[in-house]
């Protein structure tokens, strides 16, 4: 079995298992895969349902996908994007 990949999270500002696989076929892809642990990725998933719901956004529009990437990159990578959110500390 491989040995699990680490990566040194942006998110949560510590060692922990990285993503198997980049989430994008692009450099955005790469640099989630290389800055963002499997933790903060299912942190992501779960704030990007309440995005979606609250913003009414399809995902299937061009223009809701371009506002889905930048709250993708303001999440991981944005102003205060270190610090775990009051949303997240039940988990």
């Amino acid at each position: 079995m491989a040995e699990q990949r680490m990566v040194k999270c942006i998110k949560l500002g510590r060692e922990l298992p990285g993503l198997k696989e980049p989430p994008f076929d692009n450099a955005f892809g790469q640099r989630i895969f290389e800055n963002v642990s499997e933790d903060a990725w299912r942190m992501w998933v779960e704030h990007l349902k309440m995005v979606l719901n609250e913003y009414r956004l399809n995902l299937a529009n061009r223009e809701d996908q371009m506002k889905v990437r930048r709250y993708m990159e303001d999440f991981f990578f944005g102003e205060g994007a270190g610090q775990r959110s009051e949303e997240h500390t039940s988990e």
